[in-house]
Parts: C-alpha cells; sequence; structure tokens
C-alpha cells in the first residue's frame, strides 16, 4: 500500500525539477523570418544588404514581410540582379521599404488609411478598412509578434516610387 502523503511529497519534489528547464528567449525579426521556413530569399536579400545586425537590434520594428512566393512573382531575373553587388544600394532601398520604425498592430490601424514613414525614407500606403493593403500587397498573415517588433506577412514585394 502507498502512503498518500509520500507519494504527494515524491510529486511534488520532483516538480521543481519538471518546470525548471531553460526559458526558451523571444526571437528576433530575422530569426523569426528564418525559421518560419517561408521567407528564405528575404532573409538571403537582408544578408546581401547587411541588413541582419538592424533587424536583429533593438527596434521596435514593423516588417512587411514578403513571402518566397511573393519574390517567385517578379519577374524573371529581378532577384538574382538585385543579388549582386553593384545593386547593392536598389537591394537596401527596397528593403527597408519594407521596413516601419515602431511596432503597429494590426489593431492599431484596423479601419483606418494612412501613408506611413518607411525606414527607406519614402511613405507607403496602408489600408485597412477592408482587410490590410500595404501599397498594392494583401497582408495575408497579420500580427506575428518578435521580441524587437512585429512581421505581417504580405502576398507581393511592394517598391518605393
Amino acid at each position: 500500500m502507498i502512503s498518500i502523503k509520500r507519494f504527494t511529497f515524491t510529486l511534488l519534489a520532483a516538480l521543481p525539477l519538471v518546470f525548471s528547464s531553460v526559458a526558451i528567449k523571444a526571437q528576433d525579426i530575422v530569426d523569426t523570418a528564418v525559421s518560419s521556413g517561408q521567407f528564405t530569399t528575404l532573409v538571403a536579400a537582408v544578408q546581401a544588404a547587411g541588413l541582419v545586425d538592424v533587424l536583429k537590434g533593438e527596434g521596435p520594428f514593423t516588417v512587411f514581410a514578403p513571402t518566397d512566393e511573393a519574390f517567385a512573382a517578379l519577374p524573371e531575373g529581378t532577384v538574382e540582379n538585385l543579388l549582386k553587388p553593384e545593386n547593392l544600394d536598389q537591394l537596401i532601398a527596397i528593403l527597408t521599404y519594407h521596413v516601419v520604425p515602431g511596432k503597429i498592430m494590426s489593431v492599431d490601424i484596423a479601419g483606418k488609411t494612412a501613408e506611413v514613414a518607411t525606414v527607406q525614407g519614402s511613405n507607403i500606403s496602408v489600408d485597412a478598412t477592408n482587410g490590410v493593403k500595404v501599397d498594392n500587397a494583401t497582408v495575408v498573415t497579420a500580427d506575428i509578434e518578435t521580441d524587437n517588433g512585429v512581421i505581417h506577412v504580405i502576398d507581393q514585394v511592394v517598391l518605393p516610387n
């Protein structure tokens, strides 16, 4: 026969071991994009542009992140051309056009339209009156929170004017 008091003590003594596992560190924007598996082209472009450290920085940032399918929909050769060293400035301009300083969640813009300043320097149009559009792209997944901002997944690469 098992003593209930003894069993309870043994169980309670074991609990701290169960809950003393290593705490999971929240991921930054870059690590979140890498782990999702749907942004390999975006991550490669961010690396080629030398923007990894910026997007791993304190932030906060709002990133409108085109999927691999969005990059694949660009005219043939566009991505390869942008990744060439001689096109670094253009690549940086395009990538930073997808980034807004601050953390903007979908609830912050619901029902509104706005011209929002990007890190690139131009304004990007955001229309959240019927779903969410960013320039001509549609936000397909919103509010992926990271420890230094938020990612909104878009279905097209948006280009500065």
